[in-house]
C-alpha cells in the first residue's frame, strides 16, 4: 500500500454532525483529506472509490456497526484503522482490536492526541519493514510454528494460518527470539513504534488472537507464555 505522506487521505466514518464538522476542519488543518461516511454501508463504499491510507471509524454506526465494517475491510486491506469508542463501550473496543483495528481512542479525546496517533499509525505503514527486528529472512520454525517472512505466511503442524501484519510482526519478532523474554514495552516499541501513544491493551489483544491460533489450548498457553511483571516469551521446546 502506498501512502500520500504530505497529504493522506483518512475516511472518517461518524454519524454525528458535530463531530463531522469539527474533524473535517481540524485534519484538514493538520493537513489530511478528508472524506466522510456517515453510516456502515456507506463506509465500505466511500472506502472502495477513494482507498483511503487510514480510517478513522466509529464503533457505533447507523445500518452497520464499525466492528462489522472493520471485519469486512480486513478481508481485502491492511489500511490503519483507528476505532473511536465511548468511555461505556469498553468491550467493542476489545472487539475492534480482535477483528483487525489497528489502535482505538475514546470519545471525548483531543484532537492532538488524536492526529498524533493518526500519524504514527501511517508512519508504520510506510515503513513497516523498520518496525521489527529482522534477524532472518528464511523461515524461523520453533515448536512446530513455521513463519516465512518474505511470503508472509505462517503454518503450525503443517497448516496454513491467516493472519494479519501485526499479528505476523509480534509472532515473528518473538519467534526470532525464542527463549528469551521480551518486555511488553520492547515489543511494543518494535511493532507499533516508540512515538506509540496508546495504552498496552492492544498488545494484550494481539497475543490473545495469536494464541487463539497457534495454542493447542489457548487458555494455557505453552508456546507464548506471559512472565508476570514483565512480558512475553516464546517459548522453546525442551530436547
Amino acid at each position: 500500500m502506498e501512502v500520500n505522506v504530505a497529504n493522506p487521505t483518512v475516511l472518517l466514518v461518524e454519524d454525528e454532525p458535530s463531530f463531522v464538522e469539527a474533524l473535517q476542519i481540524g485534519l484538514s488543518r493538520e493537513g489530511f483529506n478528508v472524506v466522510v461516511a456517515r453510516d456502515g454501508e456507506e463506509a465500505l463504499t466511500v472506502f472502495a472509490a477513494h482507498a483511503p491510507d487510514l480510517i478513522l471509524l466509529d464503533v457505533m454506526l447507523p445500518k452497520m456497526s464499525g466492528i462489522d465494517v472493520c471485519r469486512e475491510i480486513r478481508k481485502t486491506s491492511q489500511v490503519p484503522i483507528i476505532m473511536v469508542t465511548a468511555k461505556s463501550e469498553e468491550i467493542d473496543t476489545v472487539v475492534g482490536l480482535e477483528v483487525g483495528a489497528d489502535d482505538y481512542v475514546t470519545k471525548p479525546y483531543r484532537i492532538r492526541e488524536l492526529v498524533a496517533r493518526m500519524r504514527a499509525a501511517l508512519r508504520r505503514t510506510t515503513d513497516a519493514t523498520g518496525e521489527i527486528e529482522i534477524v532472518s529472512t528464511s523461515v524461523v520454525e520453533v515448536d512446530s510454528v513455521a513463519i516465512d517472512p518474505d511470503q508472509h505466511i505462517v503454518t503450525v503442524d503443517g497448516a496454513e494460518l491467516n493472519m494479519p501484519l501485526k499479528e505476523f510482526e509480534l509472532l515473528y519478532l518473538l519467534a526470532v527470539n525464542a527463549g528469551r523474554v521480551l518486555t511488553r514495552e520492547t515489543l511494543i516499541d518494535r511493532v507499533w513504534g516508540s512515538d506509540y501513544v496508546g495504552d498496552t491493551k492492544t498488545l494484550d489483544v494481539h497475543i490473545k488472537r495469536i494464541r487463539a491460533k497457534i495454542e493447542k489450548d489457548p487458555a494455557n498457553p505453552k508456546r507464548i507464555v506471559t512472565i508476570r511483571g514483565l512480558g512475553y516469551k516464546f517459548e522453546k521446546p525442551r530436547s
